[in-house]
């Protein structure tokens, strides 16, 4: 009877689910380690980010007959230089505008409340709606004010994380340093620790976990910086407030599928509203125009097939990663469970043949 599938799954499951309880009741012992991924996890993140739009020109400059590591020390001096631009051309408008914002947020919620008693008591609007259409509108008002309010509180989180800064700095040079100088030695060690009769398979999962994550963190810094840079133009031409912050939030919310692109546009259009409502419309435009362009122009080159996730499963994806890591889990959930795809298939794969191999002896 024991033997029948049934039974040894539910045994596995009851094992699994009896392993789990039992860690939860000792995981006081865990908490270093929990501790120790928080502090670690947003350098290695960056790391790996630099480490995979770095690689292909440690690889160029070796191909041209120089030795590694004053490759490596050569892109070190070309990417002071280009953060060196960034702090002096970059960075103080930027800055500037995020201290502005912070300081205007009372006039621009002020500014909000203004627009929409003046849209409440419009003649037009007015022949068209019922008497609950003030309670509407107050809620509507009460939204955009919490939202302006949360805005502002993460700039000043943002603030405050550019400032203390400290762990960053100290430990992504070095290790992007060991990332790019051991880079041809990772592969070989990770498939040395594998059973011998699956090294070819792990070299395999290895090699396509690999070409995923430089495809997708390749082709979303290329939009991400293109979509900031068509934002900018737009907002600058029409004259809204804050153009090169509100394209630089639209960006960074890019780094988010579906999710980002609604996230980056609610900003925009706030601001755009104390305004006037004909700026919202002409925001609204650009917002749409530029998503196009990057999404169906811009994406579909640079992507191809290396991300191919259902839109539902994206979507419960980031609902769960936003629960439980915020904007950085929602950033970290797509590559993450394209990760854990490539190797379930692949286990999956090697199960069948298995069991196949078995049955033909």
């Amino acid at each position: 009877m024991w033997q029948h599938p049934f039974y040894r799954t539910s045994l596995g499951i009851i094992l699994v689910l009896t392993i789990i309880y039992l860690l939860s009741k000792v995981s006081f012992i865990f908490n270093p380690v929990v501790t120790l991924v928080s502090i670690l996890i947003v350098p290695l993140t960056i790391s790996g980010f630099l480490y995979y739009l770095l690689r292909p020109i440690v690889h160029f400059l070796e191909s041209k007959k120089l030795n590694r590591m004053l490759s490596i020390l050569l892109i070190y001096l070309m990417f002071a230089g280009v953060v060196t631009i960034f702090l002096i051309v970059v960075w103080p408008p930027l800055q500037k505008q995020i201290i502005e914002f912070m300081n205007n947020v009372p006039k621009l919620i002020n500014g909000v409340q203004s627009q929409m008693n003046d849209f409440r008591n419009n003649r037009y609007f007015s022949m068209v709606t019922d008497e609950t259409s003030p309670e509407l509108m107050n809620k509507v008002t009460e939204y955009l004010n919490s939202a302006m309010e949360a805005i502002s509180g993460y700039l000043s989180h943002v603030v405050t994380f550019l400032n203390d800064f400290v762990i960053v700095v100290g430990t992504v040079p070095i290790l992007l340093y060991y990332m790019l100088k051991e880079d041809e030695r990772v592969t070989p060690a990770l498939v040395r620790m594998l059973p011998v009769r699956y090294r070819r398979d792990g070299a395999s999962v290895i090699h396509d976990i690999d070409n995923m994550l430089k495809g997708f963190i390749a082709g979303r810094m290329i939009s991400a910086v293109l979509l900031a840079f068509m934002s900018f133009i737009g907002f600058w031409l029409i004259g809204l407030p804050y153009p090169l912050l509100l394209a630089v939030v639209g960006a960074l919310f890019n780094f988010i599928p579906y999710f980002g692109a609604l996230l980056g546009a609610i900003p925009c259009v706030i601001v755009a509203f104390t305004v006037s409502p004909s700026m919202v419309v002409w925001v609204i435009l650009i917002v749409v125009l530029a998503q196009q362009v990057e999404g169906n122009l811009i994406s579909p080159y640079i992507y191809g097939k290396t991300i191919n996730i259902h839109p539902l499963t994206t979507i419960v994806l980031l609902l769960v990663a936003s629960d439980f890591g915020g904007i950085l889990g929602m950033i970290l959930a797509i590559p993450v469970y394209m990760m854990l795809k490539i190797v379930v298939l692949k286990a999956h794969k090697l199960y069948f043949a298995e069991k196949i191999e078995e049955l033909t002896e």
